[in-house]
């Protein structure tokens, strides 16, 4: 028996799955509160106990993986040059990695941004614009401003590689680190991120889970080796791409609904399935993540009832009485362990809970517009298109635990209201019942075949 235990250190649970390589089966899975404030390893050692105790015949673990959100997980700053292109590289380049990006910058820094970026709470900032040979003046003019500002987190540069020479010069007397990388869009509208997101990795392993006390824990786990959406999204890639004779299921989106934030992974090339469409915008990747910070199921909540009228909310809602709507989301912001206690409350979960998933996928997928010319209609498609997406996976703990899972995933379909949206036209929805997909993510890296055959079966 080879017991790989595989560990997600999320921002609320310490979750648990242990897998027997040699009879490649899941043998349990446990979750306890993630402890980040005192000692991680209380929530971890909680976790394995109740494990263990559930099966007491596991034998001797042999090898350990883990992935962490804990204590807010990745965040980062994106600075550009045009919005639409190098500001929108730099993010997904950060999105793609695992982070959540909540400051993004686009042409010349000014002082109060440079003031914002400096008090936000980041963890690396992200330095594009201009592709290989064109504009370099803007990127070596936020370098230096950045330079002056004396940030204190690490600076990846990954713009145009005409300025790198001077960039250096200009980072090189400083106290600041920085790291030089390949162009994110060293070619308009062609999309390279690779470069930029192994940096990234290196860093959070190096430094960030140190800096949040984190590292503590790799004395019992081994290394924590990424964060978790990022182990999330490598196991929806295995999932659709398949991995030597063992099938993918083809083109997919994962929607994972959190307290705080609503991720969409969609995997797929998204062209446009009909002749007539032509492809506009930024070259999408084929594995995309989009996270939206004000879609989720507790922290979010009071800010995710701004976003619809309370005629709106009823179309999610079944309940007639709208006095307790605000009461019941200043609830679930001010007590995030909130649990639901009777029907109406279980309701109101699931009405927030169709609602991020409404809006996240909104936001997600790819749209069509139509211009009128004189030589008749003109059919632009921006962002990607997923009607013909097979399969939609949902994870998070409310689509986990509650019945009405289906009906809630149901809402990233097309919809009569969107008719310019992309969305899936007829997904099979697949529930990811024990919380393995970021497990399954950090199997991958080693057991990648057997990660795709367990995902495969445990998808229900």
């Amino acid at each position: 028996m080879s017991i790989h235990l595989l560990v997600d250190f999320g921002s609320t649970y310490t979750k648990l799955t242990a897998v027997d390589v040699e009879e490649e089966v899941i043998i349990g899975t446990s979750k306890a509160m993630t402890t980040v404030k005192t000692d991680v390893l209380e929530g971890f050692n909680t976790a394995l106990e109740k494990l263990e105790n559930a099966h007491p015949k596991m034998g001797e673990i042999s090898a350990v993986s883990a992935c962490s959100s804990a204590a807010g997980g990745l965040k980062m700053a994106a600075i550009g040059l045009i919005e639409e292109l190098t500001a929108e590289a730099a993010k997904r380049a950060c999105l793609g990695a695992g982070a959540l990006v909540n400051h993004v910058y686009t042409h010349h820094l000014s002082k109060k941004e440079i003031k914002a970026l400096k008090s936000a709470a980041i963890d690396i900032v992200l330095l594009a614009g201009g592709t290989d040979g064109g504009n370099k003046e803007c990127i070596i003019h936020n370098a230096k401003k950045l330079r002056e500002a004396e940030i204190e987190v690490p600076i990846i540069v990954a713009g145009n590689k005409d300025a790198a020479d001077e960039i250096e010069t200009i980072f090189d007397d400083s106290k600041i680190e920085y790291y030089i990388v390949d162009n994110v869009m060293p070619k308009l509208k062609e999309l390279h991120v690779k470069a930029a997101k192994d940096v990234i990795r290196k860093i959070f392993i190096t430094k960030i889970i140190e800096a949040k006390g984190i590292k503590k824990a790799e004395e019992k786990t081994g290394e924590i080796i990424m964060p978790t959406p990022e182990s999330v999204l490598m196991a929806a890639e295995l999932l659709a791409k398949g991995y030597e004779d063992e099938e993918g299921y083809g083109e997919l989106m994962v929607v994972d609904i959190g307290g705080a934030t609503t991720d969409i992974h969609t995997l797929g090339r998204g062209y446009p399935k009909r002749t007539e469409v032509i492809l506009k915008g930024l070259q999408e990747p084929f594995a995309k993540r989009t996270v939206e910070g004000d879609l989720g199921m507790r922290y979010s909540a009071n800010a995710l009832l701004s976003l619809v009228s309370p005629y709106e909310f009823k179309k999610y809602y079944q309940y007639e009485d709208e006095s307790n709507i605000e009461a019941s989301a200043k609830k679930r912001s001010e007590h995030v362990d909130y649990l639901p206690d009777n029907d109406q409350e279980e309701a109101f979960d699931a009405a927030l809970a169709r609602i991020c998933c409404d809006l996240s996928v909104s936001r997600h997928v790819g749209t069509v517009e139509v211009v009128y010319t004189p030589l008749g209609n003109m059919y632009y498609q921006t962002g990607k298109d997923l009607t013909e997406v097979q399969y939609v996976v949902g994870t998070g703990g409310v689509l986990i635990h509650r019945k009405d899972a289906k009906q809630i995933l149901s809402e990233v379909t097309k919809k009569s209201n969107k008719k310019l949206e992309l969305r899936p036209e007829d997904p099979k929805i697949l529930i990811d019942e024990h919380y393995i997909l970021a497990a399954m993510g950090l199997l991958s890296q080693k057991h990648p075949k057997l990660a795709l055959k367990l995902l495969k079966r445990h998808l229900k």
